[in-house]
């Protein structure tokens, strides 16, 4: 049923500001990166089929864990996913709701916090480490040898 959303109701959706650009920087550069969603993949492939999103080679979505959000087994899952084992301070996550800002925290990651589903007041208190308004605000600077630098403007907190 959920992978019907996108085809019935994808003309409503709203792409996060900066998404494709960021996106579109990490795949042309060959840069790791993941989705990490507590949606169902037929739901996670629908949307981004139909957004016209690059699919990441790896993916963890809702039947890849045993627990969502907040339970930090979801991050975990995509670094290692990433090769990147034991690095979690290496790892950063994009997350837009206060459980996944807990679970990318719990999980030892860096967390940036979007302001795009939630209010400020909610994604401040589930304390990442920076807030920002959408992705707009995240460029990449550089990408060598995998990892990649990135400049976070017009931060909120």
């Amino acid at each position: 049923m959920e992978g019907l959303l996108p085809k019935h109701h994808g003309d409503d959706a709203v792409e996060i500001p900066g998404a494709r650009s960021l996106i579109d920087a990490l795949t042309s550069a060959s840069a790791p990166w993941t989705i990490v969603t507590s949606g169902t993949e037929p739901l996670v492939y629908g949307w981004l089929s139909r957004l016209g999103f690059a699919v990441p080679p790896n993916l963890v979505t809702a039947e890849s864990v045993e627990n969502g959000k907040p339970d930090p087994a979801c991050y975990r899952m995509g670094r290692d996913k990433l090769g990147l084992g034991d690095g979690a301070k290496e790892v950063l996550v994009l997350e837009d709701s206060p459980a996944g800002i807990k679970a990318g925290k719990d999980a030892g990651c860096k967390v940036i916090g979007l302001v795009t589903s939630h209010t400020a007041r909610q994604v401040l208190d589930a304390e990442p480490d920076w807030v920002v308004k959408d992705l707009d605000s995240v460029r990449v600077v550089s990408i060598e040898g995998g990892r990649v630098t990135l400049e976070i403007s017009n931060a909120l907190a």
